[in-house]
This record gives C-alpha cells, structure tokens and sequence, in this order.
C-alpha cells in the first residue's frame, strides 16, 4: 500500500477557469480519507489529477515518496471507482472483474484465484456468470469495487461511488465499504457531497470549496468546531 501527497496543485482550464487552487494534503498509508463539498469545487478534479487522467497545471503529486507527475496513469497502480459503475455491458461480472488482469496478461490460473477471491470478498459469489443488466445497482457497484481492486492497487479512489444508488443501498454500501477497505488495508480517498456520508465512513475529512482547502479534521473535529 501507500501514502500519498499533493503539494500546492492548481488546475486551470483553457480560458481561465481554475477548477483545483493551491490544493495541499499528506495522506498517510491505509488511511481513509473524505474530499467533501460541492458540485463544481473541484473534488473530482482532484481525483482525475491523481489518477493520471488529467494533468496539473502546476504543483506536484508523489504516491510513496516517488513524484508520478509524469507517470501515465496506467502505471501508477491506482485503482478508480467511478459514480456510474462504468462496468462492461457485453462482459460478464467475472470478465469485468478480470479485465484489468487480463491487460496485464497475468496467467490465468492466478486470474481465477484472484476473481474468486474477490468475488468472495465482495459478496457477489455465484453471481459471477451474470451480465451488469442482471444485478441490482448495489450489486453493479460492488463489481465496480472488486474490477478497481483485482490489480492490488496502492490508492483506492472513489469518485461519489453511491450516488446513483438509493438511500437504504447507500447505508449498507457505506458500512460495507468502510468494512472492506480497513482489512485490504487500502490507502483510499472517497470523494462525496454527503456529509452523513463522510463523518460515518472517514479517518479524516477534507472540507472543499471553490477548489481549495477549508478545513481538515477528524470527523468530531469538523463536527464540534466547524471553520
């Protein structure tokens, strides 16, 4: 697993629009961490930077002391959980959780162990031969978590994982994932504008707003005395 940093990260788009500002945080290893705001204040920005699907206009990203702001994003061991699933229709959920082995061309026998276990872990076991439009959407994230998992990631990024999803699915899927992510052991950062969501899963919260840093604290830290 790993530990993660942002040093003084600012995203600008083409005609000045600046999504993410001076944007600094340490995330230690197997911490669990919430990025919380609003719509627009540059959570998912921060995610996509450090994924590798985008770019930082300056600053810099180092994932275990390594800086990986020129490392593509298929090799920094990252593992994304986008909010709608984004599973392969025409794959079954054992194709889709194996896909991202199957890039890495691991050997099949060693693809089997892996799929079944995680079809294991998820709670998705005997649903392997099912298609995405066969399962409920609680269902379709856990493939979605099992497929961002197979690789063993170093970072786990959640991208309003739960959204889609309503709210009774939601309280049980938070309570799973928190469950989940403590035995992997998984550096993760959930990105959510649900406070409820954030103080019930988090180590620590990071409050955001017009793409920059407000507070951060431990969930009765951000609650007993809020900036």
């Amino acid at each position: 697993m790993a530990s993660l940093s942002l040093r003084g990260i600012y995203k600008r788009y083409p005609g000045g629009v600046v999504a993410v500002s001076d944007f600094t945080m340490n995330i230690k290893d197997k911490e669990f961490i919430i990025l919380v705001g609003p719509s627009g204040c540059g959570k998912s920005t921060t995610l996509r930077m450090i994924a590798g699907l985008e770019t930082p206009s300056f600053g810099d990203i180092y994932i275990d002391g390594k800086r990986v702001n020129d490392v593509p994003a298929n090799q920094r061991e990252i593992g994304f959980v986008f909010q709608n699933y984004a599973l392969f229709r025409h794959m079954t959920v054992y194709d889709n959780i194996a896909f991202g082995l199957k890039l890495k061309k691991v050997p099949k026998d060693e693809i089997k162990k892996r799929v079944t276990e995680l079809l294991d872990i998820t709670g998705l076991a005997g649903l392997e031969k099912r298609y995405p439009n066969q399962l409920s959407g609680g269902q379709r994230q856990r493939v979605a978590f099992a497929r961002a998992l197979a690789p063993n990631p170093s970072v786990l990024l959640l991208d309003e994982p739960f959204a889609a999803i309503d709210a009774k699915v939601r309280t049980e899927l938070r309570t799973w994932l928190r469950s989940m992510v403590t035995r992997l052991g998984i550096t993760s950062i959930f990105v959510t504008h649900d406070q409820d969501e954030a103080v019930e899963v988090a180590d620590e919260i990071i409050i955001t707003n017009h793409g920059k840093i407000e507070q951060m604290g431990s969930p009765i830290e951000i609650y007993k005395s809020p900036a």
